[in-house]
């Protein structure tokens, strides 16, 4: 009767389901999700100009980028001015939905944000968005 018992008690905590160790777990990839969801956004740190009239980003499209020390980026791959055309025409569809997003410090010159916009329009891509982070409300409040 006593080993009855005994093997009855091992076969009902065999059955348990300890689900603590997966909480554990889910817990910390949710951690982990949270801290690097922001950085897989642009991996190039740049102060975008503030505007009004801001539009979200529904599709995948191409993003040149121009930081602080007007250095170009092609995605997220260091690129100078004089392969951005090159380069462009070959990663943009050939069709004329051909689109591209412009993101750029807002300290850069304009002269240099005018020679990027020209490269790309040789380049054959009539399509291009500018970037913009959208005003405070605070701020656009103050200014009226």
């Amino acid at each position: 009767m006593a080993g009855l018992l005994r093997q009855r008690h091992t076969a009902s905590s065999l059955s348990d389901i300890n689900i603590t160790p997966f909480v554990d777990v889910v817990l910390v990839l949710l951690i982990i999700f949270m801290i690097t969801a922001p950085v897989l956004q642009s991996g190039i740190e740049v102060a975008l100009p503030k505007t009004r009239t801001v539009k979200a980003i529904a599709e995948e499209r191409l993003v040149v980028t121009i930081d602080r020390g007007q250095r170009l980026y092609l995605g997220n791959d260091a690129i100078n001015i004089n392969q951005l055309r090159r380069r462009l025409r070959a990663q943009a569809a050939p069709s004329a939905e051909s689109a591209v997003f412009v993101r750029c410090d807002e300290s850069v010159p304009f002269g240099v944000f005018a020679r990027v916009m020209d490269t790309i329009r040789q380049a054959g891509i009539e399509n291009i968005s500018v970037v913009t982070e959208p005003l405070e409300t605070n701020q656009s409040s103050r200014r009226r």
